[in-house]
């Protein structure tokens, strides 16, 4: 290709829409037990076998009363106490002209119509005096009023947290069905790419693309499958990505899919198989690739990543990481975003997204301000443990301090996903 012809950069909505409108879902499932269950994908949506609360129940410790008992007229009504109720207990109808002691979580009794928190009573031997003023319903928690059985409480493709979790077992079940871990390999390239604890020999580095892309893909709950480093020859490249294509569901690169002699794993991927994304207008980013690997009758999806780190894991985060969601089945795919205060100026616009490493942190007005590394290049490592986060500058945008700017934190990618 000749040097004078430009290559038009792919927005990074119309990317990201191309690749969720490839990703399929596996529906590959197991069933686990709630304990196993946080961080999975629930493959089903899940009716509640019970109503909570089963029954009638009090919000308060005090003394259930039906109303028509209580005087309007005077400040307290002396009423016998029937009964004593704890949480567990089965209640005895109440007899009318009495009160019934009751504590927090139990049954109220047939006939009491309110509770009344103790605090508001007089205790008298034998019995106990009953505010005026006592409304119907008050301090009772209604059977069902959380949830009703057969009622659909939390559906297919949601993400188990451990409030999931909980409300799971308030509906009565111990196990779920859940998409399995996807099994992604991960391969480096570059000749000059060692492992850390190794010597570095000249113009050598660490690989530090590895252990991100580890951890990115362990906290969203993948297998992660190491490939190695990939060395910077073409057959080599080829048969890399065909053996990694039948071990994982997906395979991702890091480094060689730019226009170097060196680089090439792209070339070798629309040899072997499909190339279908390639250069976005995304910084940091450009050179990303996206495809599929075919071997017999195996289409496997391929992300070639940038080599550079924050390259890395900007396109992880926006891209790959939507892609593999929607694969195990989630329909939350995109990382939660808040809104923060620039604290920062840019004057000169890019014809790219651009995802800041920045830290967004309250002043002392209690307003949400975001501030940049002083450094954006993408090669470098320490920006991303200094920031706590994305800010998104769109294409052709300025920032003048105080513009109000979208901000991904990074706890939305390294959390529960």
């Amino acid at each position: 290709m000749s040097k004078n012809i430009k290559i038009s950069l792919t927005p990074v909505d119309e990317a990201l829409a191309t690749l969720l409108g490839q990703a399929t879902e596996l529906n590959n499932h197991e069933t686990l037990s709630l304990i196993d269950a946080q961080g999975r994908i629930l493959a089903e949506d899940k009716k509640a076998l019970i109503f909570q609360p089963p029954v009638d129940n009090s919000a308060m410790d005090g003394y259930a009363v039906n109303t028509q008992d209580v005087s309007s007229n005077q400040p307290f009504t002396l009423l016998p106490i029937q009964q004593r109720i704890a949480a567990g207990d089965a209640a005895q109808a109440l007899v009318p002209g009495t009160a019934a002691r009751i504590f927090t979580g139990a049954m109220v009794p047939a006939g009491a119509d309110a509770v009344v928190m103790q605090e508001q009573c007089e205790e008298h031997e034998g019995g106990v005096g009953i505010p005026q003023g006592i409304k119907i319903s008050q301090n009772i928690r209604f059977k069902g009023e959380d949830f009703k059985e057969g009622q659909t409480l939390i559906s297919k493709g949601s993400l188990l947290r451990p409030m999931e979790l909980g409300l799971l077992a308030a509906m009565g079940f111990s196990k779920v069905c859940v998409s399995r871990p996807l099994k992604v390999m991960v391969l480096s390239t570059g000749d000059e790419l060692v492992e850390p604890g190794e010597s570095l020999s000249t113009g050598q580095i660490y690989n530090s693309n590895r252990y991100t892309l580890a951890g990115l893909l362990k906290a969203m709950g993948c297998e992660y499958l190491d490939g190695g480093i990939i060395e910077d020859d073409f057959d080599i490249t080829k048969q890399r990505l065909l053996s990694a294509a039948q071990q994982a569901d997906v395979v991702i690169t890091s480094g060689g899919v730019s226009v170097g002699e060196e680089d090439h794993v792209k070339n070798a991927l629309e040899e072997i198989g499909q190339l279908t994304l390639w250069k976005l207008a995304i910084k940091p980013g450009k050179p990303l690739a996206y495809g599929e690997i075919h071997n017999a009758d195996l289409k496997t999806p391929f992300f070639g990543l940038p080599g550079n780190p924050a390259a890395v894991l900007v396109t992880f985060a926006i891209l790959v990481r939507p892609y593999l969601l929607k694969m195990l089945g989630a329909t939350e795919l995109a990382p939660s975003m808040v809104v923060g205060k620039a604290g920062f100026e840019r004057t000169k616009p890019s014809i790219r997204r651009e995802y800041l490493r920045a830290r967004l942190e309250v002043d002392d007005a209690n307003v949400s301000v975001i501030t940049t590394y002083p450094s954006q290049s993408s090669g470098m490592l320490r920006s991303a443990s200094w920031a706590n986060g994305f800010a998104i500058v769109d294409a052709n945008q300025t920032v003048a301090a105080g513009d109000l700017l979208s901000f991904i934190p990074f706890q939305a990618l390294t959390g529960s996903h």
